[in-house]
């Protein structure tokens, strides 16, 4: 199938095709002999899988680092946590997505202070020769 119905199949655009293509999270699909892309199952099926992996909060560079190794991810869902691939657990991706895990914390843990701060400045009166009392 041509990418814009390979885009449809998958849930996405040609123009993200075109991206993880560029990025390495696709290899180049084999091409007519116009030039135009052919995408099959197997690649539907990484697209799925890459879509999977960026709907989990993994970045673009996070699933370039582990491209060489989704191949190791059968069928086009993760596998549950333990498997190896990208997604966690003990193989070959675990430390992608276990870096990913902290920057999520640490952002998680900046946003909860950020909010607690931005609380107590609300419910706490103004001090000071403006305070709107006279």
């Amino acid at each position: 199938m041509r990418i814009g119905d390979a885009a449809a199949a998958a849930g996405t655009t040609p123009r993200a095709l075109r991206l993880y293509e560029q990025r390495g999270l696709l290899l180049p699909p084999p091409r007519t002999p116009s030039g135009q892309r052919e995408y099959g199952p197997r690649e539907i099926a990484r697209i799925r899988l890459v879509r999977q992996l960026l709907a989990l909060g993994l970045t673009i560079e996070d699933v370039a680092r582990c491209a060489d190794r989704l191949d190791l991810l059968e069928g086009d869902t993760l596998p549950p946590y333990d498997s190896p691939g990208c997604s966690g657990g003990s193989g070959v991706g675990s430390g992608v997505a276990r870096r990913r895990i902290a920057a999520l914390d640490a952002e998680i843990a900046r946003l909860t202070e950020l909010r607690n701060r931005l609380a107590s400045a609300v419910a706490e009166p103004p001090a000071g020769p403006y305070s709107g009392t006279p």
